[in-house]
């Protein structure tokens, strides 16, 4: 019983990791955007070729590879116990 209560624990605490981790890569990531379009464009520009730029850059974020390395966030942990517990169990 304690075990299951360990990975049922441990998946919501990785899972509430992950959210928190990917909101803030997501808002990091519109960041830079929207200072890079500020860069290029001192005057400001038309604002809705700028929404229309940041939109495209966070299309290319959700398909990129930082994008998947957030999942190392149950990957790892999820590793690491059952390596544990296997050289646990094998002494």
């Amino acid at each position: 019983m304690g075990f299951i209560r360990l990975v049922v624990l441990g998946f919501i605490a990785m899972t509430v990791v992950y959210f928190a981790i990917s909101v803030y890569s997501r808002s990091v990531r519109r960041e830079k955007l929207e200072d890079a379009w500020d860069a290029d464009h001192p005057e400001g520009g038309d604002e809705a070729a700028r929404d229309a730029y940041i939109e495209q850059g966070m299309v290319e974020y959700e398909n990129g590879f930082r994008k998947k390395l957030i999942w190392l966030v149950y990957i790892i942990p999820t590793f690491a116990v059952a390596i544990l517990l296997i050289v646990m169990n094998t002494n």
